[in-house]
C-alpha cells in the first residue's frame, strides 16, 4: 500500500536514466530494473526514518526501464533508491552521492543517490581544443595534491585546492592536468582474513589466539567500480561537489589548462553505459578529455561519436581501422596511445644500458598521423622520479603485504646507494640522472606527461605501489620545491624552452628528408662525427638535428635549429655540431652537467661529459662575426 504523501504521482520518461528536473518543474525516476516482483523508488525526506515507497506500474515502462514523474517534489531536499523486491539499489546514474562525504569514513551502511539543483554559470567557458603537439600534461591526485600542510592552499585534499595551485602550474607551463579517479568510490576496502602458516597448521592443538578480521583498508589511488556520474564528495571542500568541481574546471580553463579525468571501468561493464558516462561528464562539466583504464574499452565507439569530436580520449592502443576510412586524417588529432613503450626505453637509455639507443631514436620521433603518442618516465604506479634513482628495489613494506605487491621489473638505479645518503657524489649523480630523465621526456615529439612531485624531487621512499598510502608516502610535501630549488628550475626552464621551439612538437610526423628543399631535413642523425651516426648496440650517444625551417614560431619568423647531444655512457663524447648557414652559429643552451650557456663557431666540436645530455640552438651572428667570417673566407 501507498504511504500518504503530498506528491502527485505521473507517467515519467525514460531517459535521461536516473533522476532529472523537467522543464515544467516535475522530478522524473528512470531505471533499468531486471525483475518481475514489485520495483519502484525508496524516497527519503529526512536523512533518518522510513523512505516513502512509490512503486512503478508496468504503464509507465519501456522495455526494462521504470519510470515515473513526482510533482510537488522539485523545492524538496531528498535523497533516493530503487528497490527491485527486496533488494535496495543505489542509482548508478546519481549525480550525487550520499553516505561517504567523509574520505575514509563511511556513514551510512547504504549509500543513497541525490539530485544536483543549481543552475550554474559557465561564463561563455568554451573547449580549448589545445592541440596534442602542443600539450604538456600534469598527472594528479585530487587528494594528494594538496592534502600536506605544506601545500599552503586554504582548503587542503579537494577541487578547491587544486583550484588555489592554478597559478603555480600555468608558471611551470603545464597545459592539461589529468586527474587520478575523481568519480564516486568506496575508499574503505575490507582486507582478507590473514592464512595461518603450515607450521601453525601442524600446531593446530596449540592455544593460538582467534583471527580476527583486519581493519579497512584505504584503496587510495580508486581504480575500482564507481559511481561514475558523480563527483567524489569527500574531494570537495563544500556540500556540493558538482558545483566546485565546475568551479575547477572553468578557472582551468581561464588559466589555459585542460582538464583530463582518468576513469576505469571493469571489463563486465556495458559499452553503451560507458559511452553515457563519458558524454555526461564532456556535456555537464566542459571535461576536455578521458584517459580510459579497463579491458575492452569502446574506444571505436567512443572515437566515432560525434559529439565527442573535439575531446581528447587516451588508451592503450587505438584501433584506428575501426576508426578512420582509408587512412583519413582527422581534423582534429584528438585520439593519443597512452601506454609503457616510451617510459621503458627511456629508462633502459638512462642506466645505460646495451641496445638502448636504437628504440628510443625510434620514439623520439614517434608521431602518427592519425593519433598522438603520451609520453611518461614515470606513473602513479611505480617509481617516482627521485625514487627511480634512488632504488634498485621496491621498498613496499608499509603495505602490509611482505612486498610481494608492486612491480618488480622496475628499469631503475640508485646509483651507488640503496635509498638515503649523504656521499655527494652520488647525490650529484642522481641530480643529473633526473635532469637527464626531464630531457629525455621534453624533447621527445609526443606529449610528455609528468607527475606531480616529479619536477621537485618528491619521494615515495622506494614504496613502488602506495595505492593504499593516504599519508605523507603519497602527499606532496612542497617543501621540496626550495629543498630541491635547483632541480625545480631546471624542470620549469626545459618545459618552457620546449613550448618556445615548435620544432620541438610538430603537429606532423616526421620524415628525415629536405621536402621543401632548404638545405636540411626536418630531422638528421649525427654522432662524433656530423651527419654519421654509430647506432649499435654498444652505442649509447647521438645528435639530432631539428630544423626550424620546418616550423614557425609566428606568421613570418621560422623557428632555430637545435641540436640535442644525448650521452648516456659513462665516458665523456665529442660530438660534432654539424655546419649552418652562414648567418648562424650555434649557442649552448641547456646543460643537465652545467648551468654555464656557451657560443660558439659552426663546425665545432662540443665535449658532452659521461651521463648527461646538451641543448645548442641557432642564433644569428653579430656584425662583427658576420665580418670575421667573411675574412675568413676571403
Amino acid at each position: 500500500m501507498t504511504p500518504r504523501h503530498n506528491f502527485k504521482i505521473l507517467p515519467g520518461t525514460p531517459y535521461p536514466m536516473g533522476v532529472s528536473l523537467t522543464s515544467d518543474g516535475k522530478v522524473n525516476f528512470a531505471a533499468a530494473l531486471h525483475t518481475k516482483e514489485e520495483c519502484g523508488v525508496l524516497l527519503y525526506l529526512h536523512t533518518a526514518g522510513k523512505p516513502l515507497h512509490l512503486p512503478f506500474t508496468d504503464k509507465n515502462r519501456v522495455g526494462n526501464i521504470y519510470c515515473m514523474q513526482l510533482e510537488g517534489l522539485a523545492d524538496v531536499q531528498f535523497q533516493y533508491n530503487f528497490y527491485a523486491g527486496e533488494d535496495i539499489i543505489t542509482d548508478p546514474y546519481a549525480g550525487v552521492i550520499y553516505g561517504n562525504e567523509r574520505w575514509g569514513r563511511q556513514a551510512e551502511p547504504r549509500l543513497r543517490g541525490g539530485m544536483c539543483r543549481h543552475c550554474y554559470d559557465w561564463e561563455n567557458d568554451a573547449p580549448l581544443m589545445t592541440p596534442l603537439s602542443d600539450t604538456v600534461l600534469y598527472l594528479i591526485h585530487p587528494r594528494g595534491f594538496t592534502c600536506h600542510s605544506s601545500s599552503g592552499v586554504q582548503h587542503r585534499g579537494t577541487y578547491a585546492g587544486i583550484t588555489e595551485k592554478l597559478p603555480y602550474l600555468k608558471e611551470l607551463g603545464i597545459t592539461a592536468v589529468e586527474l587520478m579517479p575523481s568519480y564516486e568510490f568506496l575508499e574503505l576496502e575490507k582486507q582478507e582474513r590473514r592464512e595461518r602458516s603450515m607450521d601453525e597448521a601442524r600446531n593446530h592443538y596449540m592455544d593460538l589466539p582467534e583471527e580476527k578480521d583486519e581493519p579497512p583498508r584505504i584503496n587510495y589511488w580508486g581504480y575500482k567500480r564507481g559511481y561514475y556520474f558523480a563527483p567524489k564528495m569527500s574531494y570537495s571542500a563544500s556540500d556540493c561537489p558538482a558545483e566546485e568541481f565546475k568551479d575547477m574546471v572553468k578557472n582551468a580553463h581561464q588559466n589555459g589548462i585542460e582538464v583530463i579525468m582518468q576513469f576505469y571501468f571493469p571489463a563486465d561493464v556495458k559499452r553503451a553505459y560507458i559511452l553515457e558516462v563519458i558524454k555526461y561528464w564532456v556535456f555537464t562539466f566542459h571535461v576536455d578529455g578521458f584517459h580510459l583504464l579497463g579491458m575492452h574499452m569502446p574506444t571505436a565507439l567512443l572515437a566515432t561519436e560525434p559529439m565527442l569530436g573535439n575531446t581528447k580520449l587516451f588508451y592503450e592502443d587505438i584501433p584506428c581501422g575501426e576508426i578512420y576510412d582509408n587512412n583519413d586524417i582527422p581534423v582534429y588529432k584528438n585520439l593519443a596511445v597512452y601506454n609503457d613503450d616510451f617510459m621503458y626505453a627511456a629508462r633502459h637509455f638512462l642506466k645505460s644500458d646495451e641496445g638502448s639507443l636504437q628504440p628510443m631514436l625510434d620514439l623520439w620521433e614517434k608521431n602518427p598521423k592519425q593519433t598522438g603518442v603520451i609520453n611518461y618516465i614515470t606513473n602513479y604506479s611505480g617509481f617516482t622520479l627521485a625514487d627511480l634513482v634512488s632504488f634498485d628495489r621496491k621498498h613496499n613494506e608499509a603495505n602490509g603485504e611482505e612486498n610481494r605487491d608492486g612491480e618488480t621489473y622496475n628499469v631503475s638505479w640508485n646509483c651507488g646507494a640503496e635509498g638515503k645518503t649523504r656521499k655527494k657524489s652520488i647525490l650529484e649523480l642522481r641530480l643529473k640522472q633526473m635532469k637527464n630523465a626531464m630531457l629525455l621526456l621534453l624533447t621527445a615529439q609526443g606529449t610528455p606527461m609528468i607527475v606531480s612531485g616529479d619536477e621537485f624531487g618528491f619521494s615515495h621512499g622506494g614504496n613502488n605501489n602506495p595505492y593504499c598510502q593516504d599519508n605523507a608516502v603519497s602527499w606532496l610535501n612542497w617543501k621540496l620545491m626550495e629543498t630541491n630549488r635547483e632541480f625545480f628550475s631546471f624542470v620549469k626552464e626545459a618545459v618552457a624552452f620546449r613550448k618556445k621551439h615548435p620544432v620541438l612538437h610538430r603537429p606532423d610526423e616526421l620524415t628525415m628528408m629536405d621536402y621543401i628543399a632548404c638545405g636540411y631535413p626536418d630531422l638528421s642523425l649525427h654522432g662524433e662525427e656530423a651527419w654519421k651516426l654509430n647506432a649499435d648496440g654498444l652505442s649509447r650517444q647521438a645528435g639530432l638535428m631539428y630544423c626550424g625551417c620546418y616550423a614557425k614560431v609566428d606568421k613570418k619568423n621560422n623557428d632555430n635549429f637545435i641540436y640535442i647531444a644525448y650521452n648516456m655512457h659513462w665516458e665523456e663524447h665529442d660530438f660534432a655540431l654539424p655546419a649552418l648557414p652562414p648567418d648562424l652559429k650555434w649557442a649552448k643552451v641547456l646543460d643537465t652537467v652545467s648551468d654555464r650557456q656557451e657560443e660558439g663557431e659552426n663546425g665545432r666540436t662540443a665535449a658532452v661529459a659521461g651521463r648527461s645530455i646538451q641543448i645548442f640552438e641557432s642564433r644569428e651572428k653579430t656584425g662583427k662575426e658576420k665580418q670575421k667570417a667573411g675574412q675568413k673566407k676571403k
